[in-house]
């Protein structure tokens, strides 16, 4: 990790990210199971607090306080009838001196890991 990236603020996720573990993630469901289950997941989140869900675009936004306070905005989109994507934007006003980029990748991986808990992955895209 380059010395630029360590000290970025934001990510997001994406299909043409060239770091695997922040690729688009693909699950087994249909849209409205893994839209519900997302939304349950950052409901039940003691540290997450869901500002705006708006399922007509298939967003969550949700406020973050712990352990860094940031800010993110969940993209599920439905791309066939079992195949559903997921991908996270997440960014912080907060300053660290080692930089908050790990941090925040780690929040996106911990994010992925706990949906793939509930549904199984179909898959991480590589670039297409």
């Amino acid at each position: 990790m380059g010395i630029l990236t360590r000290f970025k603020k934001q990510i997001e996720t994406s299909d043409r990210n060239t770091d695997d573990s922040l690729k688009t993630h693909y699950y087994k469901a249909t849209f409205n199971q893994l839209f519900q289950s997302v939304e349950k997941l950052f409901h039940e989140d003691a540290a997450c607090q869901v500002t705006t869900v708006s399922k007509e675009h298939g967003e969550i936004a949700v406020e973050v306080s712990k352990p860094i306070p940031c800010f993110l905005i969940v993209t599920i989109v439905s791309v066939k009838p079992m195949e559903t994507a997921v991908d996270f934007n997440i960014s912080s006003e907060k300053f660290s001196l080692l930089g908050l980029y790990p941090d925040l990748k780690k929040r996106i991986n911990s994010y992925y890991e706990r949906i793939g808990q509930l549904h199984n992955l179909v898959g991480v895209r590589k670039n297409s």
